[in-house]
């Protein structure tokens, strides 16, 4: 047996390839760009061995036309993306706000992942794909790398006929020339406009004569993915490749120690060998299937975990346990948020109303199997190609497990089959470092596919997550004080500590911060409590539970208060036009507010929930109408009005809000990962329910442009339905369900 463990298990204190990443380096690791010349035609291969050259740094991420724009012969474009697209329209967005710009037809631009580079680093001096960042990180960039190749392809022209620039016009890949009737392709004037200098003063167009920005455009990725042109990393082959399927640990953190049937397993048909990897066991043979088959078969005695305690993932290691360790940590909180006099105003309170609330992990869930293939060139560079969302990170990762440099890793971005925060580097988590480690033992390129039932095992997890409530009202039963404690650990903090070196773990306490709610006097605690396991970005990260606790506590006060849930949500907006108005929208979207019990036009007996978030930038407002049947809640209809600020694609907005919707009922109604015996107790779907089709309800969504600055809209659906779902079931049941999902409890009328 081959042992290729030279790297220390990735586990909870060994993050030293994420941690240790600063700013600085982060940047210095993409120290490779993109040096493609307009109106050549590249290979994905051949762009990236150019990609490395120092001559490439660019002086200002996305400015350098040259690094993201291909004029092809026949006027159509390729551009090179500093996003991954992953079902969320990022390359339709792009096409539409940079062929704006440039007038060209979104419908004429072909989008591909760029390489690793500085070019591309557009999100805050970053590289990302995340936080519902990538349009409004970037829309301004983008439209002016359009604008300033137009002018670019203008001056070219210009040139060419001897005319004067301001004598010429475009339309849709064209220069023309009114005044003699001679007209110049794109095409025929790219290589010319390359060699000019970029001015950095090119106007850009005045929004009222907007084409297809703010127009919902048909998306470029449709065809491919309904005839299975698409290609995920699922779907990657290369010459000589090997398959590989792999069986983890039983308990994380743990080791291969012996193996009982080797030789057997050696000898099975099509087997290559069977390895020792961190905390895993592999078999590589000439097809994924009979590597499966191996992998199962092996007999394997792994060390020991603990015995007990939450510090590890010990043999004892429980969901419970790990709740009740957030329940009772005595520990001093870190103030994340203070506004008023806290105790005055809890001292003079006509009434006190306290709760607690918590959430379970969850897993991604996603139907795309993890999968990477790893291939080593004869000079020793490495091909990577894998699912990622953020390619410099995931270099730099590769490089350290291969032992290059970073500029000898190549990073192919396929599209994702979703996100879901699943596709950052979360250590054991992911499935490349055991390809590149079995691409060196055998030689032969391999790609590593793990079985559904591995990725249930494995996957990076939402944190479980804890919160408590006190709030002081007033004599007219409105709230006063409203003293917070969210308790755990985030992503934010596991993965990116060393860039975001706040004492607060942000993604621990957003949807508890910042509220528009005009109470007086706030205070909002940080209470840290690691978690053993491996924990992720899930979609809406930290707003996905904490506006459910919020916004559901909200709803308790307004009942202490005897005051309707909608009337108060009014009432303390009173300083907000903006949501104001989301909330009236929402209403009006749904036909009026009325929460219930009422009798539906079925007979059925229902009611209404209410809730708001401000995920990312943006702001929701969201109506779940809900009945009983059989214990269970059934979801009606859920009404969402989205405030984005402004939007690119009206469709893409529309679409992303219905399925955050769902994936936030999913998480409701059914999903949760259990731990007992240090083991995950769900392997698969028929463990870990999601939502299915009778279950999905309608989804009405508006769209309000306030003309604020640009919000997210990948995530900002979901945060607003677990508190709207759970805030009907209380108006029906009349008890208050503080722990999700609902699923755990059998619910009856009041």
């Amino acid at each position: 047996m081959n042992d290729l463990t030279p790297l220390r298990r990735a586990g909870r204190h060994d993050r030293e390839p994420v941690r240790n990443l600063s700013r600085r380096g982060f940047l210095e690791a993409a120290s490779g760009a993109l040096l493609l010349g307009v109106g050549m035609r590249l290979s994905p291969a051949a762009a990236q061995a150019r990609a490395e050259g120092p001559a490439a740094v660019a002086p200002k991420p996305g400015t350098r036309v040259a690094a993201f724009l291909e004029i092809r012969p026949d006027n159509s474009v390729r551009l090179l993306s500093p996003f991954v697209e992953g079902g969320q329209g990022i390359n339709t967005g792009l096409a539409q706000t940079i062929g704006e710009e440039l007038d060209l037809d979104p419908a004429r631009f072909a989008v591909e992942c760029a390489p690793p580079g500085p070019d591309y680093a557009v999100v805050n001096g970053l590289r990302m794909t995340g936080g519902s960042f990538s349009t409004r990180s970037s829309f301004e960039a983008m439209r002016r790398l359009g604008a300033t190749a137009r002018e670019m392809l203008l001056r070219a022209a210009a040139a060419k006929l001897a005319v004067p620039q301001a004598s010429l016009t475009t339309e849709d890949g064209r220069v023309i020339h009114a005044g003699s009737g001679r007209a110049l392709g794109y095409g025929e004037l790219a290589a010319a406009a390359l060699a000019l200098q970029p001015r950095d003063d090119v106007p850009l167009k005045d929004p009222k004569t907007f084409r297809w920005i703010g127009k919902p455009v048909a998306r470029l990725d449709m065809r491919d993915k309904s005839t299975g042109r698409a290609v995920y990393s699922i779907d990657i082959r290369v010459d000589g490749m090997l398959h590989a399927a792999v069986q983890h640990a039983p308990h994380l953190g743990t080791e291969p120690e012996a193996i009982a049937n080797e030789a057997e397993v050696r000898a099975m048909p099509g087997v290559q060998g069977v390895h020792r990897l961190p905390g895993a066991v592999a078999v590589v043979a000439d097809t994924w299937w009979r590597a499966r088959k191996g992998a199962e078969a092996l007999a394997v005695t792994w060390t020991k975990p603990a015995p007990e305690g939450v510090e590890t993932v010990s043999a004892g290691f429980s969901s419970a346990a790990m709740l009740a360790a957030l329940r009772d940590s005595a520990a001093p909180g870190i103030p994340a948020e203070q506004e008023g006099d806290v105790a005055a105003a809890f001292a003079g309170a006509a009434k006190i109303v306290e709760a607690a609330y918590d959430a379970p992990y969850l897993a991604h869930a996603q139907l795309e199997p993890p999968s990477a293939v790893a291939r080593f060139a004869e000079d020793g560079s490495l091909d990577l190609w894998l699912p990622n969302q953020m390619p410099e990170l995931f270099q730099q990762v590769a490089a350290k497990v291969a032992g290059l440099q970073p500029d000898g890793v190549r990073i192919h971005s396929p599209m994702l089959g979703g996100f879901f925060g699943r596709h950052f580097y979360y250590g054991p988590a992911n499935p490349f470092p055991q390809a590149i480690l079995l691409a060196k033992a055998t030689g032969r390129p391999v790609r590593v596919l793990w079985s559904r039932e591995e990725e249930f095992g494995m996957d990076a997890v939402r944190p479980l997550s804890f919160a408590r409530f006190k709030a002081a009202l007033a004599a007219d039963g409105l709230p006063v004080a409203l003293q917070t404690t969210a308790v755990g650990e985030g992503p934010i903090g596991r993965w990116f500590g060393a860039l975001f070196k706040s004492p607060v773990d942000s993604s621990v306490v957003e949807g508890l911060d910042k509220k528009p709610y005009a109470i007086p006097n706030r205070r909002l605690d940080y209470v840290k409590v690691p978690h053993p396991v491996t924990i992720a970005f899930w979609r809406s990260v930290g707003h996905s539970m904490n506006d459910f606790f919020y916004e559901s506590f909200l709803d308790e006060i307004a009942q202490a208060g005897g005051q309707d849930p909608f009337a108060l949500r009014l009432a303390l907006l009173k300083d907000s036009p903006r949501h104001r108005t989301l909330l009236q929208t929402v209403a009006d979207l749904a036909g009026g507010w009325r929460r219930g019990p009422f009798t539906a036009e079925d007979g059925t007996r229902r009611a209404r929930g209410v809730s708001m978030a401000s995920p990312f930038g943006s702001e929701t407002a969201t109506i779940a109408e809900v009945s009983l049947k059989d214990g269970e809640a059934r979801v009606h209809d859920l009404w969402i009005a989205i405030d984005p600020g402004s939007v690119v694609n009206p469709a893409i907005v529309k679409r992303q809000v219905e399925s955050a919707a769902a994936l936030g009922l999913s998480s409701t109604l059914l999903e949760q990962v259990v731990y007992e015996g240090g083991q995950r107790q769900a392997r698969n779907f028929d463990a870990y329910p999601i939502l299915d089709r009778e279950r999905m309800p309608r989804v009405h969504v508006a769209i309000v442009e306030s003309g604020a600055p640009m919000g997210g809209i990948g995530e900002p659906g979901l945060p607003g339905v677990p508190p709207a779902v759970v805030n009907a079931v209380a108006a029906l049941s009349g008890s208050r369900l503080r722990s999700l999902p609902l699923a755990k409890t059998r619910l009856s009328g009041a």
